[in-house]
């Protein structure tokens, strides 16, 4: 199992300070892994071997069974042609922290809408197992019939009641057999990422942050020494986004054929998916006067901006529009539930 985000930011500092401290890099790993939690310490128990066998830093940590990314490792394999491994990890750390930060206000600001929507969810099923059934009993003694929706409802509320475990176990096994499929299926993962796009509201903060962490990981690839080919091309492996590894693949294959990035850009990206025209058009300008890295950087903190602007008002408008969700909800309910009592008159 790869070692998440944190962790390998984590790695990368302690390096970073003991060899900024003057120690050899076999001592520093050495240091690290003696003084680090069990599970560094059997997660990376190889890595000093390894070096002690005169393999390379990336070769080493490309013989960790996929514990560390794409980027991490060909970010240090650059810097081992340079000899300034320490620039490296300060790139590595620069990234990562932008990276963790990004998800962390991605969660934030989608955790409450969750939180919310999960607790009114429990509360409808409390009140369709528990609290329905007493009005259902009190209502067996009216000699009329019933409203409509309270029939309904009623009857809803012993379906659920009755079935309430095949319900449930059909609901846990169709999850985890979707996300076992997810899993094992790749063209499952393309469509499910394709689709996120399209979700309303949210699509446009997934394709924000997916276009953020591109242009921040070629940034930082091409600050680093890459090529541009070769940095698209660690840019689609390092990519958790399915769609950007494609795209990133076929702007890698329209470079191969001459065209220049602009132009493999548009052909990549033609229906602006992904890419849009402000951004399309500063990586032209940029690839053409030789400043693409450093605009990179630039679109990458101009779209984070942007994300956390929408992140922000996502939150401050969300949470009025669920809290009147929850109580339309849940006083309809309670309103089909008193509609008998309501026309006591008239049904007695």
């Amino acid at each position: 199992m790869a070692l998440s985000k944190l962790d390998q930011l984590s790695f990368a500092q302690q390096l970073l300070s003991l060899l900024t401290a003057g120690l050899a890099l076999l001592n520093a790993i050495e240091l690290m892994l003696s003084s680090g939690t069990k599970g560094w310490q059997r997660s990376l128990s190889h890595l000093p071997i390894q070096l002690r066998k005169g393999h390379s830093f990336s070769q080493a940590l490309l013989g960790q069974r996929n514990q560390f990314s794409a980027e991490f490792i060909n970010l240090i394999r650059v810097s081992e042609r340079t000899g300034n491994i320490e620039l490296a990890l300060q790139t590595i750390c620069q990234q990562l922290e932008a990276q963790i930060e990004l998800r962390r206000k991605v969660q934030q600001a989608l955790s409450y809408p969750a939180i919310t929507l999960a607790s009114s969810f429990l509360l409808i099923l409390v009140m369709m197992i528990w609290v329905v059934p007493v009005f259902k009993d009190v209502f067996s003694h009216f000699q009329a019939q019933l409203p409509a929706p309270t029939r309904v409802l009623i009857q809803i509320s012993t379906v659920i009641q009755s079935f309430f475990l095949e319900i449930l176990t059909l609901i846990i096994s169709s999850a985890g057999l979707f996300l076992l499929a997810w899993i094992k299926i790749p063209n499952l993962q393309k469509k499910c990422d394709e689709l996120s796009f399209c979700i309303p509201i949210l699509g446009k903060l997934f394709r924000l942050a997916t276009l953020t962490y591109w242009c921040r990981t070629l940034g930082h690839l091409l600050d680093s020494g890459l090529a541009l080919p070769d940095a698209l091309r660690v840019t689609a492996q390092s990519s958790n986004h399915w769609l950007s590894h494609n795209l990133s693949a076929e702007v890698f294959k329209h470079l191969t054929r001459g065209w220049p990035l602009g132009d493999a850009l548009i052909r990549a990206d033609p229906k602006h998916i992904l890419f849009d025209m402000e951004t399309l058009q500063l990586l032209r300008i940029a690839s053409e006067s030789g400043a693409l890295p450093k605009m990179l950087g630039k679109r990458a903190n101009a779209l984070g901006s942007q994300l956390s602007n929408r992140l922000n008002t996502l939150s401050q408008s969300l949470e009025p529009l669920l809290i009147i969700f929850v109580g339309i909800v849940i006083g309809s309910l309670v309103i089909i539930l008193y509609l008998p009592i309501f026309n006591l008159g008239q049904i007695v």
